[in-house]
């Protein structure tokens, strides 16, 4: 993570996005599996899908759509 925050909620929201980000969306090539299909000869891959979390490489757009939104606390 390339900044700081002095507030501890927005350090937290900017680790979790860092942490999905690298983890669902960018493929790494570390994560390559070779395939049997004579035109594609590697599959890219996510730390996620390696691990056997998901089955595809995610979209910022549906990430930020199942990303839960912090709860209000009634005090």
């Amino acid at each position: 993570m390339l900044a700081f925050s002095k507030d501890l909620s927005m350090h937290r929201a900017a680790a979790t996005w860092q942490n999905s980000y690298y983890n669902l969306i960018r493929p790494h090539k570390s994560c390559l599996m070779m395939v049997a299909d004579p035109n594609q000869r590697r599959q890219r891959r996510t730390p996620a899908m390696a691990a056997g979390l998901t089955d595809h490489i995610w979209a910022v757009k549906e990430l930020l759509m199942l990303i839960p939104l912090p709860c209000q606390k009634n005090t």
